[in-house]
């Protein structure tokens, strides 16, 4: 029989979220290929599914060790693939894998399974429709700037992940930018200390408790439509994207849509403050 690569969606916190159908999967693999061996060895102990061979793919995985799992699906191997918690090439590993099997035509199929995405979009009770999942965002620099900008000229609901002590720093970018938008911060999913905690992004942002867990922030749709930056507003950015060395061409293809200006507009304002 020809051999299968299965995402395997695991628990995001309670252990008995995990589907029958996901147990049986897991106990048939030949193998499993996980992006913590640590951490699925655990849960396939407390699933009494023990001896089975496991193999590391995180993030950082070379093309060999790519290579090397898909060689066993090509072989007639079954092998399962999960990642720490939730499915798999969801902000996790995964997907490098899945274009890879599929560029060499072999089987790729799912056991769905929690996910926090889901999850925290249910939990809010902010999003009736389309969303846009934005992952984690950027650390600092001009991609987190850029990042957030797309976040606050989005009219639909807006998914995001964060770790709890970068949480913070997260809600008072937003909260800068967009003080009304409605929001929850939900946390310690599917746990005995599961929360969500609603209020606009300006009262999110004074919370000064510390958060425990990893974090889903989940943004209601934007109800009205965000003012226009002014001259004196558009100059201030300009300034600040020049002091961090980003090239004039650059500042004015970021502040073009940020600014709802036409590019030629923001450009000759980039070069008039450059040359100052």
């Amino acid at each position: 029989m020809a051999g299968a690569l299965v995402l395997v969606g695991t628990p995001i916190g309670n252990l008995g979220d995990i589907t029958l159908r996901a147990i049986e999967t897991l106990k048939a693999a030949d193998g499993v290929a996980a992006e913590d061996t640590r951490r699925t060895r655990a849960l396939l102990s407390h699933l009494g599914i023990g001896k089975k061979p496991l193999v590391c793919l995180d993030a950082n995985a070379s093309a060999r060790a790519l290579s090397a799992v898909l060689d066993r699906v090509a072989a007639g191997e079954t092998i399962a693939f999960v990642t720490d918690a939730g499915m798999p090439s969801i902000s996790d590993p995964g997907s490098e894998l899945v274009r890879a099997a599929v560029a060499r035509s072999l089987c790729v199929t799912v056991v769905p399974g929690p996910s926090a995405v889901a999850t925290a979009i249910a939990l809010s009770g902010l999003v009736d429709a389309a969303y846009f999942f934005a992952g984690f965002l950027p650390r600092q620099g001009s991609k987190r700037t850029a990042a957030i900008d797309r976040i606050a000229s989005a009219t639909e609901p807006v998914v995001i992940f964060e770790a709890p002590g970068r949480t913070p720093s997260t809600l008072a970018d937003l909260a800068q930018r967009m003080p009304e938008r409605p929001a929850a911060v939900c946390r310690e999913l599917t746990k005995l200390h599961e929360e969500a905690l609603r209020g606009s992004l300006a009262e999110l942002a004074r919370e000064s408790r510390e958060l425990r867990g990893e974090v889903v922030i989940v943004l209601g749709a934007m109800a009205v439509a965000v003012a226009l930056p002014t001259d004196d507003q558009i100059d201030a950015r300009i300034r600040q994207e020049l002091g961090t060395g980003a090239s004039a061409r650059d500042v004015a293809d970021r502040l073009t849509a940020w600014s709802g200006r036409p590019r030629r507009e923001v450009y000759a304002r980039v070069i008039a403050i450059s040359e100052r």
